[in-house]
């Protein structure tokens, strides 16, 4: 085998512990040398997070995929701020990258979920149901705080949907437009260690493997699923976490038969396949909440990647879209 890619890898700073964030986050702020600090929550634990900070302005506006009306009230409220710190799910993160895009002010991270969001340079605002999609450096977070002990209030579905979500960015890494030996080895550790912590419910694993998933996904870029779950999403408002666990095993089956080496390689990192892992973590691989699958199908179409192993028709897309819903993957 011949190798020949061009691999970039994001620079970023990860603090990593159980019941450190208050104190990593203070290290932090005094580290970038920050005196108004904007924190992004919608959380209770947003207060014990930002205990040892002083906090200049509080933005609570957090909603699923950004709508540019928040973004843009978000964005006024940080007109004095110099550091941005989030706490929370992808919703959270993705309002702090809005306001980062058009400030370029820098973000701290703080997840509360396994979204991933924290650690791409990839930007999502919707606008009349329809979500833009871009990536830009000034909204990749400069520091991540990962803290186990966050996760620990997660209820046990939000938790399987959240960690499905980040197995998706895994699985998408493996065939997506910049794919490479690089980003494919982090996407299968990526994979073994969110199987693990699925079925375990070791949060330890979990985080681990959302940030080696992103780290991934931020290099690959965004393949076939990402971009069905992308449009499915700001077209229908549907629940970004659940919506890619739907999605994943219909996406996984469909690409499967143009790249059986990679689909081998997923299901050794999985333990087996994905819908035994489904079942018994609970996951659900049922998408809900499209009415019209032509409608979305003719949407999607003109998102697709050129690159995706398999050639994909709008007709490909209404029967994947059409089992989803009865939740029985392609062969």
């Amino acid at each position: 085998m011949t190798w020949q890619f061009e691999h970039v890898t994001l620079g970023q700073r990860v603090r990593f512990g159980t019941g450190t964030a208050a104190t990593d986050l203070a290290a932090e702020v005094s580290r970038l040398g920050a005196r108004r600090v904007m924190l992004i929550s919608g959380e209770p634990v947003a207060a014990e997070v930002t205990a040892g900070i002083d906090v200049a302005v509080h933005c609570t506006d957090v909603a699923p995929h950004v709508p540019v009306e928040n973004a843009e009230r978000a964005r006024a409220l940080a007109a004095d701020a110099d550091l941005l710190v989030s706490v929370g799910g992808g919703s959270t993160t993705g309002l702090a990258k809005a306001v980062a895009l058009t400030t370029g002010l820098p973000i701290v991270a703080v997840p509360t979920t396994y979204a991933g969001s924290e650690a791409t340079n990839v930007w999502g605002l919707t606008e009349a149901s329809r979500k833009t999609t871009g990536s830009d450096n000034r909204v990749l977070p400069v520091t991540v705080i990962y803290d186990t002990a966050l996760t620990a209030t997660l209820p046990r579905s939000l938790a399987v949907a959240s960690g499905c979500n980040a197995l998706a960015h895994c699985v998408d890494s493996m065939w997506a437009p910049r794919t490479d030996p690089i980003n494919q080895a982090l996407a299968l550790e990526g994979i073994r260690a969110l199987s693990t912590g699925l079925r375990q419910d070791a949060r330890e694993q979990l985080l681990y493997g959302a940030y080696l998933a992103a780290v991934a996904f931020a290099s690959a870029g965004s393949g076939l699923h990402h971009k069905i779950c992308h449009v499915l999403g700001g077209a229908y408002n549907l629940p970004h976490a659940e919506t890619h666990t739907a999605v994943l095993p219909h996406v996984l089956a469909f690409n499967a038969v143009a790249v059986p080496e990679a689909a081998t390689r997923i299901r050794d990192a999985l333990g087996g396949s994905l819908l035994d892992l489904y079942a018994e973590i609970g996951a659900s691989p049922v998408l809900r909440g499209v009415p019209d699958v032509r409608e979305a199908a003719a949407l999607i179409l003109p998102s697709v990647p050129p690159s995706n192993p398999r050639a994909v028709t709008e007709d490909d897309l209404i029967a994947l879209l059409t089992t989803a819903q009865n939740g029985a993957p392609q062969a």
